[in-house]
């Protein structure tokens, strides 16, 4: 079993004074604590526009400084939006691998498609067309940080001529790849796809051995056709994390963050928003008091009770918990005294047998693995012959045009040669 902590940089109303400025400051330092006591993952979301529910819109950038200021922890988009109308792929590409270049191999990439139409509509995308348009391009921006140089693609969602992708990842042939899953149906085309599956939904583990099993079998069969060039079999849960010995005190801390996250999301895709005017926090807490909604969630209470909650994922088949911590109003020196009771009293009764049993798994699902890469679609490289002259601005009537192209010409070379051309 692997651990990770999840980001979705939440910020509810009121907003104060250097509001964001602090929340970022603070994740940084959970996450600093989370490298030290040995969990193995940081994952960040990447949305845009959702007032109180996100304020995590560059991702790869706080990733990045995550990176920086750690030594072991793998550093995850946690989803990276790689429709082009959000991020052209080539720059997907670009930025996962100079992520794993700066983390020296610890980049992951999951894949997503957002569900709001404040995000969709924001960018023009089509709802309907979402699910196609992220596959194709996650296929290609695999294509893209494997192929020297990548030969160009003509397709539904983005056409791009042929071009050397720079620069290319640390971990070969790329960094492992997941994908965004809320039901039974995105697990299926996670795994029909060969990707990890990041399972966004809460689960209780017999549902969760459900989805583990649905997820192995397409592994295991000839439905596996993986879109990148590696199999990630995995699952990821996210789990609602607040511990202390005091189980009370613990639902007290976490509770409310978590019930945030569940409300904000569905009001968020539900209800109609106005831009900058949410109440969410302010709505979820109305609601709170009318349906008493401060109950027990599995993963909030004493460190015994999550460990026996994580033994439970582990024996459904799931592959890592992610703490789903940093969630409304919770606070920070909250957050990291679970941490800390996690690394004290839990982690020291899985981390030891992770290397064992994952060797064990994969030798177990190499058969698989090599028939289902056997079976994948490989772009054709491109022959030296063959490669695309990208002819240089000599054409100096169509670049500039009348009777002084000449003059304005020759300004625009030295502009290009100092780099402002």
């Amino acid at each position: 079993m692997r651990f990770g902590v999840f980001y979705e940089l939440q910020l509810p109303k009121p907003w104060g004074d250097g509001a964001e400025h602090q929340l970022i400051q603070e994740a940084i330092e959970q996450v600093e604590l989370a490298d030290r006591l040995g969990i193995q993952h940081a994952w960040a979301v990447e949305h845009h526009f959702l007032d109180e529910y996100s304020h995590c819109s560059a991702s790869d950038v706080f990733l990045t400084a995550l990176a920086a200021r750690t030594t072991n922890i793998r550093v995850g988009f946690g989803i990276r939006q790689v429709i082009p109308q959000y991020n052209p792929p080539a720059r997907t590409a670009e930025a996962v691998a100079m992520l794993d270049l700066v983390s020296s191999g610890r980049a992951e990439l999951g894949i997503g498609e957002g569900a709001t139409r404040m995000e969709l509509r924001g960018f023009g995308i089509s709802a309907r067309r979402k699910r196609e348009l992220a596959l194709e391009a996650a296929e290609q921006i695999a294509n893209m940080m494997v192929m020297d140089p990548y030969p160009g693609y003509e397709g539904e969602g983005f056409s791009m001529p042929c071009r050397n992708v720079l620069p290319k990842p640390f971990q070969k042939p790329h960094p492992p790849m997941w994908m965004a899953c809320t039901n039974r149906q995105t697990i299926e085309t996670a795994a029909r796809n060969g990707l990890g599956a990041l399972a966004f939904s809460f689960l209780d583990p017999d549902e969760a051995r459900h989805w583990a099993q649905i997820y192995y079998d397409i592994i295991n069969s000839e439905e596996c056709v993986p879109i990148s060039h590696v199999v990630n079999a995995n699952i990821a849960m996210v789990a609602p994390f607040s511990l202390h010995h005091d189980r009370d005190e613990a639902i007290e801390r976490g509770i409310h963050g978590f019930r945030f996250f569940n409300y904000a999301m569905g009001a968020l895709v539900t209800k109609d928003n106005v831009p900058g005017r949410t109440t969410l926090w302010a709505d979820y807490m109305e609601q709170a008091r009318a349906k008493k909604l401060s109950r027990p969630a599995a993963g909030i209470g004493t460190p015994t009770e999550f460990g026996d909650l994580v033994r439970q994922y582990e024996d459904a088949g799931v592959d890592q918990v992610i703490f789903l911590q940093q969630g409304g109003m919770n606070q920070h020196e909250h957050i990291c005294e679970s941490l800390q009771l996690f690394g004290d009293e839990v982690m020291p009764d899985f981390a030891p047998y992770v290397q064992a049993k994952e060797a064990a798994k994969a030798e177990r699902l190499a058969p698989a693995i090599e028939a289902a890469l056997a079976r994948k679609h490989y772009m054709e490289p491109l022959a030296d012959a063959d490669i695309p002259v990208v002819q240089a601005s000599v054409h100096k009537a169509e670049l500039y045009g009348g009777a002084d192209a000449e003059k304005k010409s020759e300004a625009g070379d030295q502009a290009l040669a100092i780099g402002q051309g």
